[in-house]
């Protein structure tokens, strides 16, 4: 292997241990997201896990349940998007702005 080579690989190899400590960290961090005004919250951690969910009093009322499921749903998806770019963002700081196929690490 040729010195550039050899470079090379150490980076990588670097890269991903960075990674799977990324990894790690990501699953204690958590992103917060709410719909309707705060009467839905949700948390979610790095792993795309639903870490809680808390739904104001005033909105559960069988009268309104769809929209109780409209909210619970948009405040689900927001933070799961939150979640991507939180990971985004900390992949970036790792690969330097390399442009790095999913799942390759």
């Amino acid at each position: 292997m040729n010195g550039g080579m050899a470079k090379m690989m150490k980076q990588v190899q670097k890269m991903q241990s960075q990674m799977a400590k990324l990894q790690e960290e990501l699953a204690h961090k958590t992103v917060q997201s709410s719909s309707g005004g705060g009467a839905v919250r949700v948390e979610a951690n790095g792993k795309k896990e639903l870490v809680s969910i808390h739904i104001d009093p005033e909105v559960l009322d069988e009268s309104n349940s769809e929209m109780l499921e409209d909210l619970v749903l948009a405040a689900v998806n927001e933070a799961l998007k939150r979640v991507d770019e939180m990971v985004a963002d900390e992949m970036q700081k790792i690969t330097g702005g390399l442009n790095l196929p999913p799942g390759l690490f």
